[in-house]
C-alpha cells in the first residue's frame, strides 16, 4: 500500500506541475464513493489568501500524490466543471457524514478519510468519532476508530452505508490497522477487506 495520507491534511497542499511551477492549492478533497477513491481536487489560487479557481484537478490528471505537493504534468491538468458535475462532486463529499451499517446500526461520523498517495488514491479508511456501542470506553470520552474503506460503499444525502462485516476491523491502533489491512490486502492479491 502506498503511504497513507489523511485527507484533511491535502488542504492547502501546492498542485505543482512537473516543471516546478505551482499553480493553484488544494481546497477540498471529492469522492467517487462507488469507485473508492478521489475524484477531484476543488482549488484555490496559488496564494495561500486566494480565493477558489472555477476550475477543479480531476483525478486522472493527478501525476502523483505526493507528502508534500499534488504533482501534474502542467496547467492543462486543470479543468472547468459544469454545473452538473459541480452537484455531482458536492454529493461526493464524505467529511461528516453519519455511518451506518447495511443493516441499519449507526457506526458514528466520518472525522477524516485516509487515501493512498502515489497513484492511486483510493480509500483506505475512515476515521470515525464512533458511537459508545462499537468501542469499549467511558461515556465521557468522545472515542476515535478507523474503520477499512475498501468495502463497498454508498452515500446517501449525509449518510455513508457500509456492510456489518467491516466493524470486525474497526480498531483504535492506526499502526495496527494499517498493518493488518496490509496483509489482508497481500492475501487478497490487492483486494482491501
Amino acid at each position: 500500500m502506498n503511504g497513507l495520507r489523511a485527507v484533511q491534511s491535502l488542504t492547502t497542499l501546492p498542485v505543482v506541475t512537473l516543471g516546478g511551477d505551482a499553480v493553484a492549492l488544494v481546497r477540498d478533497t471529492v469522492f467517487d464513493t462507488s469507485a473508492r477513491r478521489i475524484a477531484s481536487f476543488t482549488l484555490s489560487g496559488p496564494a495561500l489568501l486566494s480565493g477558489p479557481l472555477s476550475r477543479d484537478l480531476p483525478w486522472p490528471a493527478v501525476h502523483c500524490l505526493g507528502r508534500r505537493a499534488v504533482m501534474i504534468r502542467d496547467a492543462g491538468a486543470l479543468f472547468a466543471l459544469s454545473s452538473e458535475a459541480r452537484r455531482d462532486a458536492a454529493r461526493g463529499r464524505v467529511l461528516g457524514a453519519q455511518v451506518v451499517t447495511d443493516d441499519g446500526d449507526p457506526l458514528g461520523t466520518v472525522l477524516d478519510v485516509l487515501v493512498e498517495g502515489g497513484t492511486s488514491g483510493r480509500i483506505a479508511a475512515f476515521r470515525l468519532a464512533a458511537h459508545r456501542h462499537l468501542v469499549h470506553a467511558s461515556r465521557h470520552h468522545r472515542h476515535q476508530v478507523y474503520l477499512p474503506g475498501g468495502e463497498a460503499l454508498r452515500i446517501t444525502g449525509r449518510t455513508l452505508v457500509v456492510p456489518a462485516r467491516v466493524t470486525a476491523y474497526v480498531t483504535d491502533d492506526l499502526p495496527g490497522f494499517v498493518a493488518r489491512v496490509d496483509a489482508l490486502h497481500d492475501r487478497a492479491g490487492g483486494g482491501v477487506p
